[in-house]
């Protein structure tokens, strides 16, 4: 009963009648105990937590998020103001618990003025490409996420890290290996830290086959097929993703790249060869300068085999299957942006069994994000910094000289796992 009809009700009947209510409300506590601690939970190095309350049978709850105050927060600037920064990656800050976003970098004014009053930036936080350095001058931005086409990476990058701050950078990292072997120099020499946003390696499904592969919980990885297509719009050649000089070529740096470091990441290896082949439509203004289709194999160190395929032409798949020496693993929409899945089909006793393997839904984006925020908080390098992105970029070169001369092309010879990677990152949900 709210406090002010308490009072009214008190005055209109008196003290003994008030009485009476109050002690009804004595009862009332006497009917409803206090909640207990399974219901209330507590608070642990500044975390709420709660001891499990369903029983061995369901299956368990993730513990509730924890997110940093908005203070303790790390700035990100996002530059350009494209689909994958309006559709993604600017929502994927509603989730993110330890950054947050505070200035947006654009060469389209009134697209800047209305995204900034969307997401509460202020105008002094919002930047043109000619005024860009000016954020040397800003102290709330520690952070500058590149999302511009491949070919102006390698020189945001740089103006970046000359402003003293650290580097998120879409994939591919550049157009050439040479570009981005100068980035990482650039990096270094600015003492900041650069990333490249592999969100494969941040999203839950895909951690858990690499675990399989690197537990051995179905024996050795002997194969895999890799498949990364979708189709262009009849006036593709329009895009930038057609023009070779700002996207370095075609299916192949754009959606092929993910099935290359995606095998990488899985097995922790590099591959040792590559064959490829390619194919663009004679005559098709869409792929003038940029290739259609490629189809390549790489060969690592423990002879597991990746059989890719990404082409601008086929109708849109993203699945990858690994085949395991008693088990095989199937991953619908593997490189998707949502909806992975996960199904292994093994024998059990007498019965050959499919069954799926459910994890906590995770966005993608907003993990990368909080990866790059928790490295700038705690001073170490990111599980994806620049190193692995020049790799790609040698891979990627070795695939189009094998594609141009018909022949294997052979890789250099590294021992250990991740030798490109940061330290590793605790466990999928």
């Amino acid at each position: 009963m709210p406090d002010s009809i308490d009072r009214r009700l008190m005055l209109k009947l008196g003290g003994a009648a008030a009485g009476m209510v109050l002690g009804a409300r004595g009862a009332d506590a006497q009917k409803y105990p206090p909640p207990s601690d399974v219901d209330r939970g507590r608070v642990e190095n500044g975390k709420v937590t709660f001891p499990e309350w369903r029983s061995q049978a369901d299956p368990k709850t993730p513990p509730p998020p924890a997110p940093l105050p908005p203070e303790g927060r790390v700035g990100f600037a996002i530059v350009a103001l494209g689909r994958l920064s309006l559709e993604e990656l600017l929502p994927a800050f509603g989730e993110c618990k330890k950054a947050k976003l505070v200035a947006l970098v654009s060469g389209s004014p009134e697209k800047l003025r209305t995204t900034a009053q969307q997401y509460g930036i202020a105008p002094e936080n919002c930047y043109d490409y000619a005024g860009f350095d000016r954020i040397r001058d800003n102290p709330a931005v520690q952070v500058v996420y590149i999302v511009l086409p491949n070919g102006m990476h390698r020189e945001y990058v740089e103006r970046a890290a000359a402003a003293g701050k650290h580097v998120l950078c879409e994939k591919p990292m550049a157009t050439s290996a040479a570009d981005a072997r100068a980035m990482v120099e650039a990096c270094k020499r600015a003492n900041v830290r650069l990333m490249i946003a592999y969100r494969i390696q941040y999203e839950p499904y895909n951690q858990r086959a690499a675990r399989f592969v690197q537990e051995g919980t179905f024996g050795r990885l002997v194969g895999a097929t890799m498949t990364n297509v979708q189709t262009v719009a009849p006036d593709g050649e329009k895009q930038w993703r057609h023009k070779r000089v700002q996207a370095g070529g075609g299916a192949l740096p754009d959606i092929g790249l993910y099935c290359i470091n995606t095998a990488r990441f899985l097995t922790g290896e590099e591959p040792l060869e590559v064959y490829a082949e390619q194919f663009s439509p004679p005559g098709d203004p869409r792929y003038a300068q940029v290739e259609e289709t490629v189809a390549w194999t790489m060969r690592f160190p423990s002879n597991f085999m990746a059989q890719c395929l990404t082409s601008y032409g086929a109708r849109d798949d993203k699945h990858q299957r690994l085949n395991f020496a008693t088990a095989t693993v199937d991953m619908p929409n593997a490189y998707k942006y949502q909806g992975q899945q996960l199904y292994v089909a093994q024998n059990q006793g007498e019965m050959d069994e499919r069954q799926q393997v459910i994890l906590p839904q995770k966005n993608q984006f907003a993990e990368e994000i909080d990866h790059m925020a928790d490295c700038v908080l705690s001073n170490r390098q990111p599980r994806t910094p620049g190193e692995e992105g020049v790799q790609d970029h040698v891979i990627m070169e070795a695939i189009y000289e094998s594609a141009k001369t018909g022949r294997p092309v052979k890789l250099k010879a590294y021992e250990g796992k991740d030798v490109f990677r940061g330290p590793p990152l605790p466990p999928e949900g």
